[in-house]
């Protein structure tokens, strides 16, 4: 089995070497390039087709979330990591918005990185532990106290839906896993988040993890 190729994006150069050191020392990772700012970031995702790239929010020229947004949109198949010392839901609402598949604090153990990488490559939702919690307390507290619980109404189908989203797919993407139309994955999706009230993709997480969908097996 091939090694898994990594793209680092991350303008402050000594941490970023500390990153090309730990990725590097895996057995089944290779760093395949590196970016100083977003721009570059998406210049090299689209030349060298990495698998993963761990990408740093807080950059100059094009910011973490803008060079997300744009190189999900040139290469959809790209997976990518953030890794931020943000701990405010909103960047993470955000960066899942448009097409990040984890988020990952700088001040959490190296290990917790590495976890990442490989969960993210294998098409999975990944969020650093340490936010777990509050997002699992801020959805049960956002839910009504009288009323159907969450799921309670979802087919067989819808449910199937709602856990590749929050595993990261693209409709297409589940399209094709499930045989399906995109049309037709659209209008699960669309019914599903009606049934319980879900406003956006991070409201999938959050009951996902409520769920136990991301675990890392």
């Amino acid at each position: 089995m091939s090694n898994l190729r990594i793209l680092l994006a991350d303008d402050h150069e000594i941490f970023r070497e500390g990153l090309k050191m730990l990725v590097s020392a895996q057995p089944d990772m290779e760093v395949i390039g590196e970016a100083k700012n977003g721009r570059t970031a998406v210049a090299l995702a689209q030349q060298l087709q990495p698998d993963v790239v761990v990408m740093d929010v807080s950059m100059p020229e094009l910011n973490g979330l803008k060079a997300t947004e744009k190189l999900k949109a040139l290469c959809p198949h790209v997976k990518i990591l953030t890794l931020t010392r943000h701990t405010d839901d909103g960047y993470l609402q955000q960066l899942l918005k448009v097409g990040a598949s984890g988020y990952v604090l700088k001040q959490s153990a190296s290990s917790e990185l590495i976890r990442a990488i490989r969960s993210v490559s294998r098409g999975d939702t990944y969020i650093d532990p340490a936010l777990t919690e509050r997002l699992i307390s801020s959805f049960v507290g956002a839910r009504p106290a009288r009323g159907t619980p969450a799921g309670k109404d979802l087919t067989g189908r819808e449910e199937e839906v709602l856990r590749f989203i929050a595993w990261g797919y693209s409709n297409k993407e589940i399209a094709a896993r499930l045989s399906l139309s995109v049309k037709t994955v659209e209008a699960h999706k669309t019914n599903a988040m009606q049934k319980v009230g879900f406003k956006s993709r991070i409201d999938i997480v959050r009951y996902a993890l409520l769920q136990g969908w991301l675990q890392d097996t």
